[in-house]
């Protein structure tokens, strides 16, 4: 016995020189691959990665610089190299002069449609001041704060949700305060001037938010940021966000149930809606979501439907953080999801938000709205009759 312990002993130290002999001669022979014959360690000469092809369609193109501009280490190496990675003075994001170099950058520019060229021109600026705030807005921390996105003209519609579903109430520590998101309608597009009406109707009712851009469908997207630019200024205290369009029915019963039945840790991400998933730009130029491929190119990420959707007050902060890192987008809702996907965030579905309507079998039928969050759309006349008909005490459902 003592005869074989001795020869798996003498085995064992045999493998353990045979293990140091080899580490010792690979230490070796890696150190000599890093000297050249001199036995000086090699430098290289030049970057030893490559860089891609910048992307063919504008917005792509210049999203990829913003990222650039935006990575610590990709920045820091420009600014050793003197290597300009496509932003100057004319790219800042506060750059409120028609950006003229997009009409030689942006193939076949003067073909496009002229909504394009507009946004284009002025993708840059975001120096959009107030003409109307509610500074006292939110001096008593809101519990949820109702933002609608409204147009100048469109005064029964935001009458029939004051009277209903966006009416303002406090009960116990729980407060719900609304706002009108609205910009300028000014004469050069045909408009009336309803600029008296408006200040009325402000004056009345002090829920009117109004900056002095020109409100078009492609400006939604600035509207989302200067929203939440007032949102981080004058009420970084809300908890909850609903962030909705003028034209839906919205159960705030329902909402503020299932707020309060969220934790903490679901209520910090929250960022619920009608999500989209793999949806890509329309092609087609008759409709309403066109783009053309010089414009973007690719799939979008996972967005929330812009008939409306919920999150919470402390995403809405950080959600104007991230603002910065991408340039609008013509469509308002993609424009969200990018920012979300910037914060490593994807929204939730939710089967409560339906952005294209219920069955038409069950609309008149009010017990089909109690589960529901939200419904598009309605008519200022139907909101109010849903709003009553969910408040009778002897409803039976």
């Amino acid at each position: 016995m003592s005869v074989g312990r001795r020869r798996i002993k003498l085995l064992g130290i045999l493998m353990m020189v045979n293990v140091f002999i080899y580490l010792i001669v690979e230490v070796s022979k890696s150190s000599n691959q890093d000297k050249n014959g001199k036995g000086e360690v090699i430098i290289p000469k030049e970057k030893f990665w490559k860089t891609s092809n910048p992307p063919l369609a504008y917005w792509n193109r210049e999203q990829e610089k913003l990222n650039r501009r935006y990575n610590p280490i990709l920045s820091m190496l420009a600014n050793q190299t003197g290597e300009v990675h496509g932003f100057s003075n004319i790219s800042h994001l506060n750059y409120c002069e028609p950006d003229l170099r997009v009409t030689s950058v942006v193939s076949g520019f003067n073909n496009l449609p002229d909504r394009f060229k507009d946004f284009l021109l002025y993708l840059r600026c975001r120096n959009y001041s107030l003409l109307i705030d509610q500074p006292g807005k939110c001096v008593k921390k809101p519990f949820l704060l109702l933002a609608i996105k409204s147009l100048t003209s469109h005064f029964a519609r935001r009458q029939a949700i004051r009277e209903s579903w966006g009416r303002e109430t406090s009960l116990g520590n729980q407060t719900v305060v609304r706002v009108f998101l609205l910009g300028q309608t000014p004469p050069e597009d045909n408009h009336p001037d309803l600029s008296d009406m408006l200040k009325f109707e402000s004056e009345k009712h002090q829920d009117i938010l109004m900056w002095n851009y020109r409100d078009t469908f492609f400006n939604l997207s600035l509207k989302e940021v200067l929203f939440l630019r007032w949102v981080s200024t004058s009420c970084p205290n809300a908890e909850f966000v609903f962030k909705g369009d003028d034209d839906v029915f919205v159960n705030t019963h329902h909402i503020l149930n299932y707020l309060n039945s969220l934790s903490k840790n679901k209520a910090k991400d929250l960022f619920i809606g009608d999500v989209i998933h793999n949806a890509g730009p329309h092609r087609d130029k008759k409709l309403k979501y066109y783009i053309p491929e010089v414009v973007y190119t690719g799939v979008y990420p996972p967005y929330a439907g812009g008939g409306g959707f919920l999150y919470s007050g402390n995403l809405a902060l950080r959600l104007y953080n991230i603002t910065d890192q991408v340039l609008l987008y013509p469509i308002d809702d993609v424009y969200t999801g990018m920012c979300l996907q910037k914060l490593g965030l994807v929204p939730e579905k939710h089967k409560g938000f339906k952005t294209f309507d219920i069955e038409e079998k069950k609309r008149n039928n009010i017990c089909s709205y109690l589960d529901l969050m939200l419904v598009h759309s309605r008519k200022p006349q139907e909101m109010i009759d849903i709003w009553s008909r969910l408040q009778n005490a002897h409803l039976n459902c």
